[in-house]
């Protein structure tokens, strides 16, 4: 997504060749979505410009911020590619970056590195806060989320929401109106605003469609689906799939979202204190991606388990909750992660500071304590 870093991650590569003695005049750094990199915005413009800018020997480093910009870009890089000369780096804000013709012709010969907004640990770090003051600090990490500009805003609450605000407004424009040329802004913004509201629920295309409808607006189901696709694809908005445990495959419908990061949603909605659970679930989602897990929500008959993580031969069921103050509420959490039959980690996330013992090998967490392991 924009502004989570992928620049800095660049420089800090960029610094790291310098350190290691690489020369400045090997190493080409390019920035599309800037002003003076527009005569660049075409493919043989890119691909002369790098050419020129390239030593005659020795290994040239090529780093392009913002690729997609470029128009039919995949043919710079697949052109430099094929010159060993060159080590390349890319970096999009479009999950159609690295699918279509990309991957079919440098499939198996690149390596990508999801970066997502910062993860608790990493916020504190930012702020300058210890670990020791990490249950004092959380309740402004679940109403400003994790870009890494907000360390510039003194925890102003006002100017953080604005500048997350603009950081939306610039999605909407560059990365979906103006990507895909679409003309019903407002019907965008009414999918964007429904879907953000429901953050954790399951819900459908069909449903949205509905609601949209209810405003007075026209609109298909595969109108939406095409809408949250577009959505999707600027990382603002992840897709997650239901499995079914028992079955063993995967559900084709009724899938829910996360954002890629919670403020978003407050800079939109505002923040709502009833709304701290589907908050709570979108904050776990992310670190499990961070970790490097593929994660999708369990279905046990007619119960629901939050997530299923798994990476490599590992694999966990987290269920999310707010507070667990009554023993009702606790049955109803564990009684999903009671009905799986295999012998997984199983855990139950929850904001009480004050446990007991692990119930039928279910572990119960603090989720600032699940942040940072």
């Amino acid at each position: 997504m924009r502004r989570v870093g992928k620049s800095c991650f660049l420089k800090l590569l960029q610094e790291s060749l310098t350190e290691q003695g690489i020369p400045e005049k090997s190493i080409i750094s390019i920035n599309l979505d800037t002003i003076e990199a527009e005569p660049l915005l075409n493919f043989k413009s890119l691909y002369r410009h790098i050419k020129k800018l390239s030593p005659r020997a020795g290994k040239t480093y090529v780093m392009i911020d913002e690729v997609q910009e470029c128009e039919q870009w995949e043919r710079t890089v697949e052109s430099l590619f094929d010159d060993p000369r060159y080590d390349i780096y890319i970096t999009g804000s479009n999950a159609q970056m690295l699918s279509s013709e990309l991957a079919t012709k440098l499939s198996g010969r690149y390596v990508e590195f999801p970066i997502y907004s910062l993860g608790f640990s990493e916020y504190l770090a930012f702020m300058g806060h210890a670990e020791e003051d990490a249950y004092n600090q959380f309740p402004r990490f679940l109403k400003t989320g994790g870009f890494p500009a907000l360390h510039h805003f003194d925890h102003d609450e006002e100017v953080i929401y604005q500048y997350i605000e603009s950081l939306y407004n610039t999605i909407l424009l560059k990365d979906i109106i103006k990507r895909h040329n679409l003309r019903n802004v407002a019907l965008l913004e009414n999918i964007t605003r429904y879907t953000f509201d429901n953050i954790g629920n399951i819900f459908s295309s069909k449903r949205i469609a509905d609601y949209v409808k209810s405003q007075r607006m026209s609109v298909g189901v595969e109108t939406v689906q095409n809408y949250l696709s577009y959505i999707v694809d600027t990382y603002a908005l992840h897709k997650v799939k239901r499995y079914d445990i028992k079955g063993k495959r995967l559900l084709e419908i009724h899938e829910k979202y996360y954002l890629g990061d919670v403020g978003l949603r407050h800079a939109l909605l505002g923040y709502r204190e009833g709304d701290i659970a589907g908050m709570l679930e979108n904050i776990v989602y992310l670190e499990l991606r961070r970790r490097g897990y593929t994660v999708h929500i369990g279905k046990q008959g007619t119960l629901e388990v939050d997530f299923i993580a798994e990476r490599a031969n590992e694999k966990r069921y987290i269920q999310v909750a707010y507070l667990l103050s009554e023993k009702a509420t606790l049955a109803r959490e564990l009684k999903p992660l009671k009905a799986i039959n295999d012998n997984y980690p199983k855990f139950l996330l929850t904001t009480d500071t004050l446990f007991g013992q692990d119930i039928e090998g279910i572990s119960r967490l603090n989720i600032v304590d699940f942040l940072l392991e």
